[in-house]
C-alpha cells in the first residue's frame, strides 16, 4: 500500500510488491525462468501470501504433499522459516524442506525493507532415499508407494545450480523492485511538483485577477479625480461670475446711495438699503475670493493626485503584466510537471 509521510516522502515500510513491480511482468519472468531451469517457483508477500501463480510445481508437491492439511501446514511452516532467514540475512537461502526436497528463498527488498520473497526449488541434488520419503508419507497421510514414485520423478541437479538459480532470481527481482521504487519516487515527486505548481498557478491567477481589478479601479479613480478637477474649474467659473455680479451690485449700491443723498429726507430709507446692498456685495465678493482660493488649493492637490495616480497606474499595469507573464510561465511548468508525472507513471 502506498502511503506518504508528513513530509511527502513515501513510507517504505507500507510498500507491497505490487506497488513497485508489475505482477504480470513478474509472473511472466517467473514462469519462463521456472520452465527454463526446471525449478518450481512462486512469489509471496511479506506475510507469506502468494502474489503470483505457482510455476512448474511438481506432482510430488501439488498432488501429494499439499493434498493433506498436515502436509500443507508443514510446507507453510517450512517456507515461513526460510523466508525469515532470507529476510534476516538479506540474501538467498537454500534449504531442505520438511519433505526432503531442496528449496530456496530469495528476499525482495526495497532500501533494506522486506516486501516479499521468491520461493523456489522442489528439486533434488541426489537420488531420493525411499525410507525417508515413506516415513514422511506416513506422517502426512499419503500413499507411500505413490509418494516415492513421485519423488523419483523430481528433477535432479547439483547444489551449485540451485544456488546459482536462487542468486539469479534474487538479483533480477531486486533489480525490478529497485527500478520500480525509483519510478514510484519519481512519480511521487512529479505529483508533488505538479500539485505545488497548480497551487502556485491558482494563487498567481488570483493575484492577476486582483491586480487587474486594482488597475481597473485605478483607472476609475483617475477618471473620478479628473471629474473633480473639471468640477472645480466649473466652480471657479461660477465664482468668477459671482465676483463680477458682486462688483456690479456694489456699484449699483453706490449709485443708489448717491441718488438717495440727492433725494434728501425722502431717500433716507432707500439709502439704508443701498448701504446693505453694498455690504452684502462686498461680503459676497470676499466669500467668492476665499472659495476661489480654496478651489485653487483643491486643484493643486488634485493635480498632484493625478500625477501620483498616473504613476501608480503605470506601476500596477506593469505589475499586472508581470503577474500575467509569471502565470503563463507557471502554467507551462505545470503542463511540463503533468507530462513528467505521466511519464513517471507509464509502465
Amino acid at each position: 500500500m502506498i502511503k506518504k509521510l508528513e513530509n511527502g516522502d513515501l513510507e517504505i515500510s507500507a510498500l507491497e510488491i505490487k506497488d513497485v513491480i508489475d505482477i504480470k511482468l513478474l509472473q511472466t519472468f517467473q514462469d519462463n525462468f521456472a520452465t527454463g531451469m526446471n525449478i518450481a517457483s512462486v512469489t509471496v508477500d511479506k506475510n507469506g501470501q502468494p502474489v503470483t501463480r505457482p510455476s512448474c510445481y511438481t506432482s510430488f508437491c501439488m498432488d501429494f504433499t499439499h493434498s493433506t492439511k498436515i502436509g500443507d501446514d508443514r510446507c507453510a511452516i517450512s517456507h515461513k522459516k526460510a523466508g525469515e532467514e532470507a529476510a534476516r540475512t538479506r540474501r538467498p537461502y537454500v534449504f531442505t524442506c520438511h519433505a526432503g526436497l531442496i528449496d530456496f528463498a530469495a528476499p525482495i527488498l526495497v532500501n533494506g525493507h522486506l516486501i516479499g520473497t521468491i520461493l523456489g526449488g522442489q528439486i533434488l541434488t541426489s537420488a531420493p532415499v525411499e525410507d525417508k520419503f515413506r516415513k514422511t508419507a506416513s506422517e502426512i497421510g499419503v500413499d507411500a508407494d505413490k509418494y516415492v514414485a513421485a519423488a523419483k520423478k523430481v528433477y535432479m541437479t547439483n547444489q551449485e545450480n540451485v544456488q546459482a538459480a536462487a542468486e539469479v532470481l534474487f538479483i533480477i527481482a531486486n533489480a525490478l523492485s529497485k527500478m520500480g521504487y525509483e519510478q514510484l519516487k519519481l512519480s511521487n515527486m512529479s505529483q508533488t511538483l505538479s500539485d505545488n505548481f497548480s497551487q502556485i498557478s491558482a494563487t498567481m491567477e488570483e493575484l492577476s485577477a486582483a491586480s487587474s481589478n486594482v488597475t481597473t479601479n485605478q483607472h476609475n479613480l483617475s477618471d473620478e479625480i479628473v471629474n473633480v478637477k473639471e468640477i472645480s474649474i466649473e466652480i471657479n467659473s461660477i465664482l468668477d461670475s459671482i465676483k463680477i455680479i458682486a462688483d456690479k451690485t456694489k456699484m449699483l449700491g453706490l449709485n443708489a446711495a448717491i441718488e438717495a443723498a440727492r433725494a434728501g429726507e425722502a431717500g433716507r430709507g432707500f439709502g439704508v438699503v443701498a448701504t446693505e446692498i453694498r455690504t452684502l456685495s462686498q461680503n459676497s465678493k470676499e466669500t467668492a475670493l476665499k472659495i476661489m482660493d480654496l478651489t485653487k488649493k483643491i486643484q493643486d492637490s488634485v493635480d498632484k493626485t493625478i500625477e501620483t495616480s498616473n504613476e501608480t497606474l503605470q506601476t500596477t499595469e506593469q505589475q499586472t503584466a508581470a503577474i500575467q507573464d509569471i502565470t503563463s510561465n507557471l502554467l507551462e511548468l505545470t503542463s511540463l510537471a503533468d507530462e513528467l508525472n505521466t511519464m513517471a507513471n507509464h509502465k
